[in-house]
């Protein structure tokens, strides 16, 4: 068997580990309990480097390392993941010879993947497009947020409604309503910020929770809709905690565009119903468009209903009553929904394959020294 000098022994003292690269090779080594190991560093699940990760004894009372980026994890003498699953991490033999800490030049485990007869996230993973020349599906999000015991009036969510019913009475839609606060879904917990690479599509989150409510929003936002109407009250000037909790979690759809040159939302259109007590409407359809226009999507004009009664209206009894009493507000929801679905009909015969994203590239980062 041949070996390749990787390191110094006292490079790697008692319960330290790092990566090390000999020419195209790179390999993770571990030094814990008077065992030197070694596997190869990039994670069969993605690609994050081991020699970055964290040590962890297991039930099993075995050292286990974890992968930085997701969390799996492979036993340290074995490279097999936890017991349970088959997955296996490259292993290399490891020898010492003068000081030197020399690893077999091949594995002597090979790397395994282990595959699964379903696979929940296999439609997302295709992007398996449910949109087609002639649909006409209307998605609406609200982004309201209310105690499920203590039902409330809702300004934004209820003219969405109206609007959802409009498209259908008026134009044949079909339509879905989602409810923000009605999905289990987790925040986002920022694995972009470990390395770009880290940022999946499907989201990192949803490979580790299939159940996970955001995987409602990426099949019904990506895959099924043709417009996306999302309603939102002004919270302190701003959109609900909840839209900005969603909005982290697309960014692995906006991620896709920077880090593989990938548009997912093509040739879809989003408008916006942006009520409060208080106003910025405009600054709130500002961030609005400035977050789905990352995404890709297109906009008509007036693509936003706002209604905001000023600062001192503190009578909030009285405004959704003011609110459906309006004749601005019963006229603009027909108007947003007959602009949002006149330019669904003319996008659809647009070529969305020559669009080009000028968004930045990891490509042209550059390195530090430039």
């Amino acid at each position: 068997m041949q070996y390749i000098p990787l390191i110094h022994l006292s490079d790697l003292p008692e319960n330290t580990h790092k990566s090390v690269k000999n020419g195209s090779k790179t390999i993770a080594l571990f030094h814990y309990g008077g065992i030197i190991s070694a596997l190869d560093h990039a994670c069969i699940h993605k690609g994050g480097d081991l020699g970055e990760g964290f040590i962890q004894m297991l039930d099993d009372q075995e050292r286990y390392v974890v992968c930085p980026w997701h969390g799996w994890q492979y036993n340290l003498k074995t490279g097999k993941a936890p017991y349970g699953y088959l997955d296996r991490q490259a292993l290399y033999d490891v020898i010492v010879e003068n000081g030197m800490i020399c690893v077999s030049e091949k594995p002597v485990a090979d790397a395994f993947r282990a595959e699964h007869e379903s696979d929940p996230l296999a439609d997302l993973r295709s992007l398996s497009y449910q949109t087609t020349a002639s649909s006409l599906n209307i998605l609406g999000i609200s982004a309201t947020n209310m105690n499920r015991d203590l039902p409330r009036p809702s300004t934004s969510e209820t003219a969405l409604q109206h609007a959802l019913d409009i498209a259908v009475s008026k134009f044949g839609a079909q339509t879905k309503m989602i409810k923000l606060r009605e999905l289990n879904f987790r925040h986002c917990e920022g694995y972009y910020s470990r390395h770009e690479e880290a940022c999946t599509w499907p989201c990192s989150i949803s490979e580790m929770d299939a159940d996970d409510g955001m995987n409602e929003i990426y099949r019904s936002m990506v895959l099924w809709a043709d417009a996306v109407i999302l309603a939102t009250p002004i919270r302190w000037g701003n959109a609900s905690s909840l839209y900005y909790k969603m909005a982290e979690r697309l960014n692995t759809v906006q991620n896709q565009i920077t880090t593989h040159d990938k548009v997912l939302i093509k040739n879809k259109v989003v408008s916006f119903i942006i009520t409060g007590g208080q106003d910025n409407v405009q600054g709130v359809a500002g961030q609005l468009n400035s977050f789905f226009t990352d995404l890709g999507f297109t906009f008509p004009p007036f693509n936003f209903l706002g209604w905001s009664r000023g600062w001192i209206a503190e009578d909030m009894e009285n405004n959704y009553t003011r609110f459906f009493k309006n004749r601005y507000v019963r006229r603009s929801v027909i108007d947003l929904v007959t602009n949002t679905v006149k330019l669904v009909q003319q996008i659809k015969h647009m070529d969305a394959s020559q669009l080009q994203a000028p968004k930045p590239k990891i490509s042209e980062a550059g390195s530090l020294s430039e």
